[in-house]
Parts: structure tokens; sequence; C-alpha cells
């Protein structure tokens, strides 16, 4: 019987200079999917609410959405480390509360560790999150819960002052204890200085090549997402185009009365059908 990856797994993949292979997932299926291939670490991301809910940004999802998703992606996977996203207003406003909710995840869905946005400003929460014994990775670059205050979904750290202050709050979060480090949507050499620099792993979306591993949203991977395609995406798949000739062929058969078939159909004797009078 296979056990499940732990934080010291994903950090021993470091030393070994071994890459974290990580995505995200929402539901029991996908759930299945990734956890059959073996990926080392599946975020439950609080973008399930721009890529399941259809929110326009990942602001309005509530703690309640995420519990219920984290609980399915739980299910339906047995190896992969799972950590579940901290969403907006849910860690920000109360030391206690923050405690709190990261506790449901563990307690009610069934996760090994929460993610967080944020360096310096969200220091205090992310110390008495690791204090209670809860594994937290850190995200810095692109935080998409700040997308007002940081004028849109922009790369994070091209000019010098906001690339020290990646630099300086990235050490701020391994020194606070957190196993492991997103970094979104900042350049290539940025990423690669601050991962040779750490000995906690960095994690890539939009990062470049030379992080500890690489995450992509798992709709992106498999193309089912209708719209616009962040340049950091390689899809692997055109999942929504050939879903929607499968539809569309479905469909056509349904109104020709080419489905469904005597395959498809339960069979009895004629002699035990009741006659209607």
């Amino acid at each position: 019987m296979e056990t499940r990856n732990t934080i010291i797994d994903i950090k021993k993949k470091k030393i070994e200079d071994k890459k974290i292979v990580a995505l995200t997932a929402y539901d029991y299926p996908t759930a299945n999917l990734v956890d059959e291939v073996g990926i080392d670490l599946v975020l439950v991301g609080d973008s399930l609410g721009m890529v399941v809910l259809g929110y326009e940004t990942t602001l309005p999802v509530t703690m309640d959405e995420m519990i219920h998703h984290t609980k399915a992606v739980v299910r339906g996977c047995k190896k992969a480390l799972i950590v579940a996203d901290m969403p907006f207003l849910s860690y920000h406003a109360d030391i206690n509360e923050a405690i709190k909710n990261a506790g449901r995840f563990i307690k009610e869905a069934g996760a090994q560790a929460v993610k967080l946005e944020g360096g310096s400003e969200r220091l205090e929460a992310i110390k008495a999150i690791i204090g209670t014994g809860i594994p937290v990775l850190g995200h810095l670059g692109l935080t998409p819960q700040s997308v007002h205050q940081i004028g849109g979904y922009k790369v994070q750290g091209k000019d010098k002052k906001i690339a020290e202050k990646i630099i300086k709050d990235a050490r701020l979060l391994q020194k606070a204890g957190c196993f492991a480090l997103v970094l979104e949507c900042v350049p290539a050499l940025l990423a690669k200085l601050i991962s040779e620099e750490l000995k906690i792993p960095t994690i890539g979306i939009g990062a470049g090549p030379q992080c500890d591993g690489q995450i992509l949203v798992i709709h992106d991977l498999l193309g089912i997402n209708k719209g616009h395609i962040p340049k950091f995406v390689k899809k692997y798949f055109e999942g929504y185009k050939l879903m929607l000739e499968a539809v569309k062929e479905y469909k056509k058969e349904v109104q020709g009365g080419l489905f469904p078939l005597k395959e498809h159909s339960f069979s009895m004797e004629e002699e035990n059908l009741p006659r209607v009078y």
C-alpha cells in the first residue's frame, strides 16, 4: 500500500535535485486522474472560483466552497500531498480566525497543508498557523487575491524595488517555517536567484524552468478552459474542442433516433410485461 507524500518528501526533492510535479484539482474524478499519474503535490486552489464556479476573480470564493471541493479531492487522491488554498479574508483580519480557518482544512476537509498568499504583511498569520502544527506553503509574485492592489494579472518583479521585496519576503517565509514557496509570474532570472538561495523548494507557475518544481491549473493543461490562455501555459490536450464535438454528436444522435440503441437498453421477457387496460 502506497503512503501519502508528506512535506518531508517535498523538501527532500530539492535536496536530491529532483523536480516537484504539482497540479491543481477541484473534484473527485480529476483527483483520481492526477493521483494515478503520481503527481507529487495537489493544490486545491481558490482558482476554482474562476475555473469551476465562474467568478471573474478568486475574491468571492468562500471557506465553505473551499472545504467542499477539498473534501472531494481528498476522497479521490490517496498518494499526493494535498494543499488547500486559504481564500480571501480567511486569514487577513484576525490571527485567531486565520488559525481556525486553517484548522478547518485539516480537521474537516482532510488536507495536509494550507497555502497563503503574501510575504511580510501576512507573516504573523503564517507563523501562528505553523505554530499550531499546520504546514504552510507560501506564495509570492503575482498574488491573485491582491489583484486590485497590484493593478491586474501582471508579471511581478521586473523592476528592482519589487524584485528586492520578493527576495526579502522569500527569506522571511523560509525563516517563518514555510515548507515550500510558490513563485507566480515572476521573471525567470529572479526565480532562479531565489531558488538557488533558499533551502526550501520553489514551485513555479510562470516563473521559468529554474524553480525546484512546477504547477499548472489542470483545466489549462487539458485545454478545457474557454477564453484567454496565459503565456506560461502549455496545453497538452484540446479538451474543450474534443468535448464540444462529443456533446454535438450526442445531440445529433438523440435527435436522429440513433441513441440509445439495443446495446444501451435493458431487456425483459415479454410475458412479464403487464397488460394495460
